[in-house]
């Protein structure tokens, strides 16, 4: 699956629409974001059952503010709609590869248990 570009415009619906988003926040300016580009889309031609999207933070600084995003490039992974991974960096092939194995593997309905317990605890 091609990566798709993210804006403030398709950005909701593409999570709200997709079990499983993958999303690059990037910017051109950033040397560490062009040297992960292809990693990212190496990866993304692999998975076809997920969504890899990317927000040009330059020209979504909304997006970008919206997700607190300070550093880039930052990985971010929804599933169900739920981040369940945000981290500045970009990541070797082989880390990426293993990050999204461990991001399918997760069981969403014990996550979604643990966010009730912690809301429940907060009150």
């Amino acid at each position: 699956m091609a990566v798709v570009e993210l804006n403030r415009e398709n950005f909701e619906q593409v999570i709200n629409d997709n079990p499983f988003v993958v999303v690059d926040f990037w910017a051109p300016w950033c040397a560490p974001c062009r040297g992960f580009a292809p990693v990212y889309d190496r990866v993304s031609e692999d998975h076809d059952d997920i969504v890899f999207g990317k927000v040009n933070t330059e020209d979504e600084q909304w997006l970008a503010g919206r997700f607190r995003i300070r550093s880039i490039p930052t990985l971010m992974i929804f599933r169900e709609q739920i981040i369940i991974f945000s981290q500045a960096g970009a990541l070797p092939e082989a880390a990426f590869r293993d990050l999204i194995e461990k991001a399918s593997a997760l069981d969403m309905a014990d996550v979604r248990r643990q966010l009730d317990a912690q809301r429940a605890e907060q009150g």
